[in-house]
Order: C-alpha cells, then structure tokens, then sequence
C-alpha cells in the first residue's frame, strides 16, 4: 500500500511541475498549486484513499486542459477566466470534501 502511495505523490508531484507551462493566469497557476500541495498532504497523512487521488488529479487535469485550450489561441478572455475559475472553485470544494469526509 505504501508503494501505491509513493506513486501517487509522486505522480502529483510530476504533474504540479507541469502546471506553470500551461498557465492562463498567474493566479490560477498559484491556486492550481496550491490545490495540488493539498492533494499531497492528503495522501501523506492519510485523510485521501488512493480512488479520491485518482479522482482529484482527474479534475486537476481537465482544469489544465481546460486552462491550455483557453491560451491556445494565444489569448485569455474575460469569459475564459471566469469559467477557469469557477472550475478552480469546484476543483478546490471537492478537495475539501474529499479530505472531510
């Protein structure tokens, strides 16, 4: 079991360092981070099992793919920002709620 959550850290940490390369905004790069720190505590003091990992990181991902198709273009709107942030926002209660429960 502890090698399975070896990975895991490991995994969070491999795509936390993948963050910066996709950013939109600095402050969602710092949210993102922020989240996937959390992510990392979680497994570290056990409040995480390994499926709500693999179910965070799932949603971390999709923000990050989100987040890419958004700069694609080259620019960020308005509308863009605000639906990453909400995503951030959902992404950060089911963190939350994952460690809670």
């Amino acid at each position: 079991m502890t090698k399975l959550y070896a990975t895991l850290i490991t995994s969070a940490l491999i795509l936390a360092t993948g963050v910066p390369a996709m950013a939109g905004t600095k402050a969602a790069d710092r949210r993102e981070h922020r989240q996937q720190v959390r992510i990392a505590q979680g497994v570290n003091s056990g409040e995480l099992t390994a499926a709500e990992v693999l179910r965070l990181e799932r949603r971390q991902f999709q923000v990050r793919r989100f987040e890419a198709r958004a700069k694609s273009d080259g620019n960020v709107t308005f509308v863009e920002r605000v639906r990453l942030q909400h995503k951030l926002n959902q992404t950060n209660r089911q963190i939350r709620r994952q460690k809670h429960d």
